[in-house]
């Protein structure tokens, strides 16, 4: 089995959104990076990264962030 880690960005931070609603969000880290480099550190190779700006609005708004 395959476990990918997944980064959900809303204003360029990681959340976690309630059951899909965008009026409850979780924050739960304000560094993408510091994040990917944790999960890297645990061992994953991959990362699953979601624009959820993008999502909602049609328009990539953390773009900067994902681009390698």
């Amino acid at each position: 089995m395959i476990i990918l880690p997944a980064i959900d960005l809303i204003g360029g931070k990681c959340v976690r959104l309630k059951q899909g609603r965008y009026d409850d969000v979780t924050i739960y880290n304000d560094s993408p990076l510091d994040q990917a480099f944790m999960f890297k550190e645990a061992g994953a190779t991959w990362i699953h990264v979601v624009d959820l700006d993008a999502a909602k609005s049609g328009v990539p708004e953390n773009h900067e962030i994902i681009r390698p």
